[in-house]
């Protein structure tokens, strides 16, 4: 696969660092990569776009899924995680998923994560929606992600990695043969390094997170953009399966016009018996579903906006009144204290909630070791599609990707070429060109992208929203391509803009997806196609961009991933 040639408009690097592998994203993926790829001797950088504790992990509440408890199996683990997908897992890649699972998490805790135990000193599972068993790992009730974000931090800081924090990766770079040879980065704020730099590695992982941000709310904190996508797409990769976005069912409702990250009610809160119920207090999944409130997220999804329309509701209710203070204040402390900074107390009234973006089940197309179609690049986490998710992602098998992805993609980097290869060879990358190929949009384009999305690719899609959204989006980047194309102008480069060119250009792969995928499937929910049609669409669309900034897209033979690569490009 050969680079597109386009890049981000934005000042030649003035610093560069030489590394063995880059990792760029501070959450459980990229961490777990950094400190293994270090273990195995390679010179390794860690480059994060806020401080190393802020990615989405930290934001993590449910926990982390493994069949670890009593009469749990990894096939059973494989079997909900197939029904949640919908038909478009790749069953090899789930098989990896939740066999190589618990060891991992095993090892997570040996990295020094605490996670709740019982009276008798064993793991405190909990169960979640579309989990037939209780085996969902968590810490500090319902802090999960930070205990595992502190953990990782404090073992990356105890051995003494390389970190660049509080920058925003640019674009890649390569070499005269087409490889990976590092990345560009621009760092915010004074420190070592300051304005836009380099690092140089011939093995680069992606572990940049989701793209929440392209809808008005969301889960996700402020620094997921996609950039990791939109850097993926102009080094010519292929992405897949990025119409799948998974929308939280209860996420807390803070008005009709809420923007920005929206404080998350935890699945594990209908895992401990919360019920879902609208205004007169009539529990409405009752009947839809086998596990009524624990049914797979997409189905949960659709309930609340099914009944939100028939009673031209704005908001349900998750009512856990039930549970008591002491449950309240032991089990879920975060949510607890969330609802009641925006004046909700649990403990004696139902939480508003409505559903909101979370995560992107589609990402950067890899195979099995974390590869993507760019020799040398690394994908993994949300940013990456390995085929575990499919159509719908299972409640905490998230944080188990990252987990088990990243120990793979670590002995990949190791093994393929040899430590004492990456040693010898810090890439030359092929000079840049003077003239900024890709247009950047101003940075107050990014609320009107948001409200493009939310408006014509939520939760409810239909071939007219889709089609409106296209429109709206393509007339954004024609105006500044024809503005860079005829007179040279484009928006100044900082990250503002740059985000917004980011979100603009993994939004119009998005709708460009969801109005091709004439069906409902998971999380992909088509009104005016309501029906799943596995003889049509039991495959995956895939997209890449070409070098006059279109899109180019094709769908696969079956469900499952084709290779990455072609034989000649093994190593």
């Amino acid at each position: 696969m050969s680079s597109t040639g386009i890049r981000l408009h934005a000042p030649a690097p003035g610093w560069s660092i030489d590394a063995d592998v880059v990792v760029v994203g501070s959450g459980v993926a990229g961490l777990t990569t950094a400190l293994r790829c270090e273990a195995s001797g390679l010179r390794t950088v860690v480059v994060t776009k806020a401080r190393l504790d802020d990615g989405s992990t930290r934001w993590a509440q449910g926990g982390i899924a493994a069949a670890l408890g009593e009469g749990d199996t990894p096939e059973q683990h494989l079997d909900d995680t197939l029904v949640a997908g919908a038909g478009l897992c790749d069953e090899d890649a789930v098989r990896i998923l939740v066999t190589e699972g618990p060891d991992a998490v095993r090892r997570l805790i040996a990295t020094g994560a605490h996670f709740d135990e019982s009276a008798e000193g064993d793991l405190e599972l909990a169960r979640e929606g579309g989990h037939h068993r209780r085996r969902i790992a968590h810490a500090g009730g319902d802090a999960t992600g930070a205990e595992i974000s502190r953990a990782l931090v404090e073992a990356v800081r105890a051995r003494g990695l390389r970190t660049v924090e509080n920058a925003l990766v640019l674009d890649l770079l390569t070499d005269a043969d087409g490889r990976t040879a590092g990345v560009t980065l621009h760092v915010m704020g004074e420190g070592q390094h300051d304005g836009v730099g380099a690092v140089h590695a011939p093995a680069v992982v992606l572990a940049t997170g989701g793209m929440g941000q392209v809808f008005s709310a969301t889960t996700n904190p402020s620094v997921s953009t996609g950039d990791g996508v939109a850097l993926s797409l102009r080094a010519g990769a292929e992405v897949s399966d990025l119409e799948f976005v998974q929308f939280h069912p209860t996420v807390l409702f803070l008005g009709a016009d809420a923007e920005g990250q929206q404080p998350l009610v935890s699945e594990a809160v209908r895992g401990e018996g919360a019920h879902l119920v609208d205004a007169d207090g009539v529990r409405f999944m009752v009947g839809q579903h086998e596990l009524a409130e624990l049914a797979p997220r997409d189905i949960v999804a659709k309930g609340i906006m099914r009944r939100m329309q028939e009673l031209d509701a704005e908001h349900m209710f998750l009512d856990a009144r039930h549970f008591g203070a002491e449950m309240w204040e032991h089990r879920f402390p975060t949510i607890l204290a969330a609802c009641r900074a925006h004046g909700i107390d649990p403990v004696h009234e139902p939480i508003p909630i409505a559903p909101a973006a979370h995560y992107a089940s589609g990402g950067v197309r890899t195979d099995s070791r974390g590869r993507t179609t760019v020799p040398g690049l690394y994908a993994c986490g949300e940013v990456a599609c390995t085929g575990v998710h499919g159509a719908n992602r299972l409640a905490s098998n998230s944080l188990l990707e990252g987990l088990v992805y990243a120990e793979r993609i670590a002995v990949d980097i190791a093994t393929s070429r040899g430590a004492d290869d990456l040693h010898a060879r810090v890439p030359a990358p092929v000079e840049q060109p003077r003239k900024p190929a890709h247009p950047l949009l101003a940075a107050e384009d990014r609320f009107a992208i948001q409200r493009i999305m939310t408006q014509g690719a939520g939760v409810l899609r239909s071939a007219g929203s889709l089609d409106k959204a296209a429109g709206q989006l393509q007339r954004m980047h024609t105006e500044a391509r024809d503005a860079l194309d005829e007179n040279g102008k484009t928006a100044e480069p900082g990250v503002d803009t740059w985000e917004a060119t980011n979100l603009l250009c993994v939004a119009r792969v998005l709708v460009t997806a969801a109005a091709l995928r004439e069906e409902t499937r998971g999380c992909h929910w088509r009104e005016d196609r309501a029906d799943r049609d596995d003889t049509a669409w039991r495959r995956h669309i895939v997209v890449r961009l070409n070098p006059d900034r279109t899109l180019a897209v094709h769908t696969t033979d079956t469900a499952d991933f084709p290779p990455t690569r072609q034989p000649q490009q093994e190593q």
